[in-house]
């Protein structure tokens, strides 16, 4: 007993470990600001570009390449330098990564235009360093004179000058008779030739003899 007390005696004395997870240092896993019920004009070099309206405005730096995410969606106002509307663009998960001038639209992307072109995809990229969008998965564009589809899409940030590959359409037949009636400086460009729609016809009645 007295030798069981001894060990119980020096095992209290010895000094007791801390077992503590290490520290979280993970700072990019939190945003730096949130804002929420956002409706904002925001500017470049004193221009208005667009108007942004979103349910929460992640704001994290520390993120590699850093970045605001709006991950309740996004609704955009495209503006030219004259303050005029260019097109409305909406998604359901939006990235602007700021250094990178790069916005990434997920999930039920649309874009209507002035011209009334609508374009529809669950994915899209915008580089605002080179004024262009891209697409690399399905999307649909229908403006009053077309509707393509492909898997491959490729525009001017206005949507006036468009690529789709892989895809199929139905055109007008100006597209092909060399017409002037297209809005100026309006063009499209598929890597596979298209051809007109037939038309159903009515299966006649009369009998025959």
């Amino acid at each position: 007993m007295a030798f069981v007390a001894a060990c119980l005696l020096t095992a209290a004395c010895q000094k007791q470990k801390e077992h503590i997870a290490p520290a979280i240092h993970e700072r990019d896993s939190v945003p730096m600001m949130t804002s929420y019920g956002v409706n904002a004009l925001i500017s470049d070099s004193g221009v208005i570009k667009y108007r942004i309206v979103t349910e929460q405005w992640d704001l994290n730096p520390n993120v590699d390449p850093s970045r605001s995410s709006f991950v309740k969606g996004i609704f955009l106002t495209q503006f030219d330098e004259k303050f005029h509307v260019q097109a409305y663009i909406q998604c359901d998960t939006a990235y602007n990564y700021d250094k990178k001038k790069l916005w990434e639209l997920r999930g039920r992307v649309r874009i209507l235009t002035k011209d009334g072109l609508q374009y529809t995809s669950e994915q899209l990229y915008w580089d605002e360093a080179r004024h262009e969008l891209y697409s690399h998965v399905f999307s649909k564009l229908v403006t009053p004179e077309r509707t393509l589809q492909g898997s491959y899409f490729r525009s001017d940030e206005h949507m006036r000058h468009y690529y789709i590959s892989n895809g199929k359409g139905f055109f007008e037949k100006a597209d092909f008779d060399g017409s002037d009636d297209k809005k100026p400086g309006d063009t499209a460009t598929v890597s596979q030739p298209m051809r007109q729609q037939s038309m159903p016809q009515r299966k006649s009645t009369t009998p025959h003899y």
